[in-house]
């Protein structure tokens, strides 16, 4: 019987086992993680779990019965040491291996940590664990340091001021989120995150910490002694690409693959996080670390392991929270082109989009989700614009749409 071998336990490999079934494969499924948990979706992990709104059995993928029902085989608590592409078998931590017919890496990411930054008072937030255990340190009045102004400093920032914590958020950057969203929508949730109560302080760059009995002392680039309870450290994450690596697979900051997911060795794909995947729509690798990358990812592997050849071409989205304020993006400004405002900056409700030669290649949107509902429509399709429309928040977006036939048949007849 044919067994296809999942490692990972997150929304890619849970994406990758519904869409075997759904397609109606029959074969052995193995799904394969380090953790206990069932697999799970990460997004809540900086908002709803640390907010106590969500428990973690809330935003499982799927209800352990699914995997039951479906015949989806649980290596949990377990990890993969070891790749034999030749023999085509994985090997496992507690000393037996797998073999397959086909496996899936969907292996994800782990936080980047410092030398010297560890402790009790010291926290990165990737699994469960470090969110159940970050959580119980969010008490009210307590001071919570935060170095990295990406989105998980900038979500747990919101949630821990929310819970009456005061918060310091340090970045060597001008503004927060900058390297994600740009200077213009940077900037705006600086100005949010400020006036909520957050301490940012962009430009600086803590250099050392010490942890004391009583909380934790950083020294900044500025040469001061800055004192906090605890820090959670928000500087980016690592691909976890060794075992790929060990095995002779191509990697290069992600385990690299083509359109269609496979990797430099027969029967081997990696999707997710982990995937440095060619994008032909922009011609190059683009490792993209988002909730539904990830399980668009596992939807169209699935598809390819069973005799499809749909190469993997849409834009990647992702949104972020924070407050009652929503950011969403569409696309992947590669550089170039020409930046457009559209809505207003002073009101905080605005979209950054990239123009280049008449087409829209991607937006970040504060407040405005429709501008990110069209965008997503008009990137799948051929499309004219001028910045000077584009600007204007009187005109309609979804005008650059294709009319359908019968649309136009209509207006032709009146």
């Amino acid at each position: 019987m044919t067994r296809f071998v999942l490692v990972g336990g997150g929304v890619a490999s849970a994406a990758t086992a519904a869409g075997l079934r759904e397609a109606g494969f029959d074969g052995e499924i193995v799904l394969v993680s380090d953790e206990s948990h069932l697999p799970y979706e990460r997004p809540p992990l900086s908002k709803e779990f640390l907010t106590g709104t969500f428990a973690h059995t809330d935003f499982r993928v799927n209800q352990e019965s699914w995997y039951a029902d479906n015949a989806i085989e649980l290596e949990l608590g377990t990890r993969a040491t070891d790749l034999d592409p030749v023999a085509r078998r994985v090997s496992l931590s507690e000393g037996r291996s797998l073999t397959y017919d086909a496996l899936v890496l969907a292996t994800g990411v782990r936080a980047r940590t410092l030398p010297g930054f560890d402790g009790e008072r010291v926290h990165f937030l990737r699994t469960i664990a470090d969110a159940e255990r970050l959580g119980q340190r969010l008490a009210p009045g307590r001071h919570l340091a935060i170095l990295g102004a990406g989105f998980i400093g900038c979500e747990v920032a919101a949630v821990a001021v929310a819970r009456g914590l005061r918060v310091t958020v340090f970045d060597p950057g001008p503004v927060p989120l900058g390297r994600a969203l740009g200077a213009e929508i940077g900037g705006a949730m600086g100005g949010i995150h400020t006036e909520r109560g957050v301490e940012i302080r962009t430009g600086e760059v803590v250099s050392a910490m010490i942890e004391t009995a009583s909380g934790v002392q950083l020294r900044t680039s500025s040469g001061e002694l800055f004192e906090c309870d605890d820090l959670l450290v928000g500087i980016g994450s690592i691909p976890n690409s060794e075992i790929a690596a060990q095995a002779g697979i191509d990697v290069d900051g992600g385990i690299l693959t083509d359109e269609y997911g496979r990797t430099s060795v027969p029967h081997v794909h990696a999707i997710g996080d982990v995937a440095s995947r060619f994008h032909p729509v922009h011609g190059r690798r683009l490792r993209v670390e988002h909730h539904e990358v990830a399980m668009r990812h596992g939807a169209n592997t699935a598809r390819n392991l069973l005799g499809a050849s749909e190469p993997f071409a849409e834009e990647h989205f992702f949104w972020s929270h924070q407050y009652e304020h929503n950011l969403q993006s569409v696309g992947h400004f590669a550089g170039g082109g020409t930046r457009v405002i559209r809505g207003s900056i002073e009101e905080r409700s605005f979209s950054v989009f990239s123009l280049e030669n008449g087409r829209i290649r991607s937006v970040v949107a504060l407040d405005r989700p429709l501008d990110v509902l069209h965008t997503r429509k008009l990137l799948a399709v051929p499309h004219e614009v001028t910045a000077e429309q584009l600007a204007d928040k009187g005109f309609p977006l979804k005008s650059l749409l294709p009319r359908k036939a019968g649309a136009r048949r209509s207006e032709a007849r009146t």
